[in-house]
């Protein structure tokens, strides 16, 4: 995946170069630095040291995926799990969901109007679209909603 690491490049000047071009998460930085071959010790230090100057920041790089997820249709639920997987603590991601003050129904509305154009016509077409929005990671009431009121012509946009 990577190549061992230059013997000139430290551990701090490899994460300054990921972090240019997008945030990322301690715990991601942690696993492609070591991947590289750079030392677990040497790592958690330069990893400190950015986090101190601000370089570096888990709260950021939350906010920063949770608007990105939110643009893409994605719900609550899945961007729980993948903000989890990505070594964010659970404390950080509630802070960071509560802060966004996103509404998930319309979300989810407007994510089914630009998949499906109707709420479909038979029992199988609408499990399709529950599945749909399920997938995406809404709950279960968030996709009651969506399909209720998703071709309302009156139903909220999300900006």
């Amino acid at each position: 995946m990577f190549a061992p690491a230059d013997s000139d490049a430290t551990p701090r000047d490899d994460a300054i170069r990921l972090l240019a071009r997008r945030e990322y998460s301690r715990a991601e930085l942690e696993a492609r630095l070591t991947a590289k071959g750079h030392d677990s010790a040497a790592v958690a230090e330069s990893l400190d040291a950015l986090a101190d100057e601000g370089l570096q920041s888990d709260a950021r790089f939350a906010e920063s995926f949770l608007r990105s997820r939110i643009l893409r249709g994605q719900g609550p639920l899945k961007i729980r799990v993948e903000l989890s997987r990505r070594g964010i603590e659970r404390e950080l991601v509630r802070s960071a969901m509560a802060e966004q003050e996103a509404d998930w129904f319309a979300l989810a509305c407007e994510t089914l109007c630009r998949r499906f154009s109707g709420p479909g016509d038979s029992p199988r077409e609408r499990a399709r679209r529950e599945r749909f929005l399920a997938g995406r990671g809404f709950d279960f009431e968030q996709v009651r909603h969506a399909l209720d009121h998703a071709w309302d012509e009156d139903a909220p946009s999300v900006p």
